[in-house]
């Protein structure tokens, strides 16, 4: 029996969703959009079990219509439609899956999971997403926990610009990371810190990386450890020289300003080309004590773009993508809660791993 779902927003990790989703046979979808072009490829693509409609995501009486009997609503949209489409599958008793790294969006979702009927899973991706489960995982490990370091990127392959960066996702999701105040635990204390703040340096596999503060990157994690850690906090990840420059638009420039930041999505599109030639770097540390020894361990990934159904999916689109089918995967199957708020670390990692989706981060 084929499961109804919905996907709201065809861009390009609704495209990467589609792909994975539609070619199992075990979901009936519906993809809706306001962007006729972007339903025209989707027809065009020509996916199995799959369905368009052009419908205004912002109306959340229209959206809430959409959904009614569907099963599972997926959010592939912008950060600021998450309030209307979390609230739209509530009154539509759908279970809700959402991409999101805003902090502010995140919390209105969990109070619409309050009581509800049915699942509310945020935060479905790569960072936050994957990351925490990881985190979760190694933590899991020790007897009691001092540090707990998590670090991503989505780095183009072959790097030819001053940024050494290109775009591989939502312009307003990056923008939103390198802006926006950050969670961290410090010294045993919740706190926010300043994003593209507290810079490192590091290496892997021979090649340099720098990370520095993003916003959104850590979900849930800080609630489910606070008083069980000293120190947590999440980075991203990028080639040295890059965060230098970001500040100075960011900072200097104040093109970080609420006001500014559609200018600085224009420069950024204008000006640095998307690729699919990206690899996906995860790298996840912990220090605690086992058997009254203080000991560290690591866990490092890199995940490459390949073709899936013959189509070619970048590392970033592809890890997001497996990451939210996963969950909704394992919603459905019942091996993870029913109803309410359900966090990306109550997912086990051996479950997510063994995945039919999932199984592209263990490759």
């Amino acid at each position: 029996m084929t499961t109804k779902l919905i996907l709201l927003g065809a861009g390009k990790i609704g495209d990467a969703i589609l792909n994975l989703l539609s070619h199992t046979g075990d979901y009936d979808i519906t993809v809706a959009d306001r962007d006729p072009e972007r339903l025209k490829y989707v027809a065009q693509a020509n996916f199995p079990n799959t369905r368009i409609v052009q419908a205004d995501l912002g109306d959340q009486a229209a959206v809430t219509c959409l959904i009614q009997g569907h099963q599972v609503t997926l959010s592939a949209c912008p950060y600021f439609l998450t309030p209307v489409i979390a609230g739209a599958a509530r009154a539509a008793h759908s279970h809700y899956f959402d991409l999101t790294e805003d902090v502010e969006s995140t919390r209105i979702v969990k109070q619409l999971a309050e009581g509800a009927d049915c699942a509310f899973v945020p935060q479905c991706g790569l960072a936050p997403g994957f990351i925490s489960i990881v985190a979760n995982d190694v933590a899991s490990r020790f007897d009691s926990l001092r540090d707990v370091s998590m670090r991503v990127g989505a780095l183009p392959t072959f790097p030819n610009n001053a940024l050494k960066y290109n775009l591989t996702w939502s312009t307003d999701g990056l923008i939103n990371e390198y802006c926006n105040p950050c969670e961290a635990i410090v010294d045993g204390e919740l706190r926010e810190t300043a994003a593209l703040e507290e810079i490192e340096h590091f290496s892997l596999d021979g090649i340099d990386y720098e990370a520095f503060n993003t916003s959104g990157g850590l979900g849930t994690l800080c609630e489910s450890l606070k008083g069980k850690v000293q120190n947590l906090n999440y980075k991203t990840v990028r080639y040295p020289g890059h965060r230098d420059i970001v500040k100075m638009l960011i900072r200097d420039l104040e093109l970080g300003k609420l006001e500014r930041r559609p200018i600085l999505k224009d420069v950024l599109e204008t000006s640095i080309p998307m690729t699919k030639q990206d690899v996906v770097l995860v790298f996840v540390s912990v220090v605690g004590t086992r058997n009254g020894r203080l000991e560290q361990e690591s866990y490092a990934k890199k995940i490459y773009a390949q073709h899936v159904n013959g189509q070619l999916l970048s590392a970033i689109q592809l890890t997001t993508a497996s990451g939210i089918c996963t969950m909704v995967d394992l919603v459905v199957t019942g091996k993870l809660p029913q109803h309410g708020l359900v966090r990306q670390e109550q997912t086990r990692l051996t479950d997510f791993l063994s995945n039919r989706f999932g199984k592209y981060y263990a490759v």
